[in-house]
């Protein structure tokens, strides 16, 4: 892999296997944001494009952009109507006071410097506006503690941290509530609210270990094992979730959602 923080070479199996389960929060994303018919909407990390194509049902007039083009080739397989660019958050392309709404789904705690990147998307927004965010919430359970117990048998927890640090900076203060709403007011975003929302998706055994090659820590591990080391590492993780769960599996996943307002 050229670069494991990206999704480019992983993209297939995103849009595969997760895009289709993220349709639904990235539905009521859309709906508590109040995106309507013929508002300019902004989705920033559009990914595989599930909150833009949501958006784009309710009415809205989307643009998609996303850094990963191998997320954007499956953004277009899927919705080929879907406008989309290849752009990151800072030094968003578009002039001030472009966008009826800005939605940014699942990526907050993506940003390096999430401060500069709410002061650009709040930039694009026009007064009145609406700015959307989704963020995960949940903390480990018996699925990721288990990935995580196979993850450490061949790569030590003290160079995986680093890197998971590097890779998702804010995970952990944006799976806070108070931490998002705090964020947000401070950014200029007012009439903020948040709530939590818990969804269960059902995976078949196999399809969810190679959707766990899609995640950081998987493509962390791919890219230091190699290929070859990356399949046999999989068949084992294979083996054990067999041994340790039922075919299918239940994933259970809090979301955390939070809208505002540009004054």
């Amino acid at each position: 892999m050229d670069d494991w923080r990206s999704y480019d070479s992983v993209a297939e199996t995103y849009a595969r296997i997760h895009a289709p389960r993220l349709a639904e929060p990235a539905r009521d994303l859309v709906a508590l944001t109040g995106v309507g018919a013929g508002q300019r909407v902004l989705d920033v990390g559009t990914g595989t494009g599930v909150a833009a194509t949501a958006a784009a049902a309710a009415g809205g007039a989307v643009i998609g952009i996303d850094e990963a083009h191998g997320m954007l080739v499956q953004a277009r397989a899927a919705d080929g109507g879907l406008r989309l660019a290849a752009a990151g958050v800072i030094d968003l392309p578009f002039p001030n006071a472009t966008f009826d709404t800005v939605l940014a789904n699942f990526v907050i705690a993506h940003f390096t410097k999430y401060q500069t990147a709410l002061h650009d998307i709040l930039r694009v927004l026009r007064p009145g506006g609406r700015i959307g965010v989704t963020a995960w919430s949940d903390g480990q359970d018996d699925l990721t503690r288990a990935w995580l117990e196979m993850v450490e048998t061949v790569v030590p927890r003290e160079v995986l941290q680093p890197a998971m640090d590097e890779r998702l900076p804010w995970r952990d203060r944006f799976r806070d509530r108070a931490a998002l709403e705090e964020t947000l007011m401070t950014a200029g975003v007012r009439q903020v609210r948040t709530e939590m929302r818990t969804y269960r998706f059902r995976y078949a055994l196999d399809e969810y270990v190679e959707g766990l090659g899609t995640w950081a820590t998987g493509r962390f591990v791919r890219s230091m094992l190699g290929e070859s080391g990356w399949n046999a590492f999989l068949e084992r993780v294979r083996v054990a979730f067999a041994e340790r769960f039922a075919d299918p599996l239940n994933d259970r996943r809090d979301v955390l959602f939070a809208t505002g307002v540009k004054p």
